[in-house]
């Protein structure tokens, strides 16, 4: 199977889930709470239908956010890591800051993935080695080497709490920001410079957007400053770091002083 492949049925998926999303309005759809306190729709369930009718064949995994976890993803080799609407709250509060995330993993690796931003028009799709599509247009992380005057994107709910205060009076803007998948899309398309999150988050939110950063040409690492590792019996990582491919050093620099 080839990696042209994999992308068509991405970009099919998500054009099918666009068409399924048009019949929402956000802002104007009811939502109920989950146990650990995060908003669903019936928007999020219909996609998650769409995608799991149209992603996995053959003896392919599966893991969604809206989907109940099975044992049996650890054993396959290749793995659809995806969440129906990345932003659910932003999409709930009619805040265009959300979209649709469909990543693949092989061997514990995210190789390709794809995002649908409706707010924006876009869908973005790529792959490890052949590169980022942005409405079928190549793409790239953008050629920066300092922060200076860089944009660094942030987790919205983070900035509310205080975490990014310890950044105050640096050189760089932060634009506070719903989705962490729409962050990392947006990195990859060299429309921001950087995006880290410091608190825990599951593969689902992350998946799409680490291939598409590392298909751009830039830096993804965990806290410990690893590649990250998918497919994991516990689907979390305690934070992620993405930027263009010369900033990982300055970032890693301010990251370790702040």
């Amino acid at each position: 199977m080839s990696r042209a492949d994999d992308l068509r049925r991405i970009e099919q998926a998500l054009e099918s889930a666009g068409t399924v999303l048009a019949r929402f309005t956000p802002g104007q759809i009811e939502h109920r709470i989950k146990e650990r306190g995060d908003p669903v729709t019936e928007a999020d369930m219909a996609v998650n239908e769409v995608l799991l009718s149209s992603l996995p064949r053959g003896d392919e995994g599966w893991l969604s956010e809206e989907t109940a976890d099975a044992a049996a993803r650890l054993q396959k080799s290749r793995v659809w890591v995806v969440d129906p609407v990345d932003g659910t709250k932003e999409f709930v509060e009619g805040i265009p800051e959300w979209c649709v995330s469909v990543g693949l993993v092989e061997q514990g690796r995210a190789v390709a993935g794809g995002l649908c931003i409706p707010a924006r028009g876009l869908i973005v799709v790529g792959a490890v080695g052949g590169g980022v599509r942005a409405n079928g247009k190549p793409c790239r992380a953008r050629d920066v080497d300092s922060l200076d005057g860089a944009v660094v994107l942030a987790s919205r709910s983070e900035v509310r709490r205080g975490e990014w205060k310890r950044f105050e009076g640096e050189t760089f803007t932060v634009r506070p920001m719903g989705s962490v998948a729409l962050k990392l899309g947006l990195v990859a398309a060299g429309l921001s410079d950087a995006t880290w999150t410091l608190v825990p988050k599951h593969e689902w939110d992350v998946a799409a957007g680490t291939a598409l950063v590392l298909a751009a040409g830039g830096e993804v690492w965990t806290r410990d400053g690893q590649t990250p590792q998918f497919n994991k019996q516990n689907p979390r990582f305690s934070g992620l770091i993405a930027t263009a491919p010369a900033l990982r050093g300055p970032v890693e620099s301010l990251l370790a002083r702040s």
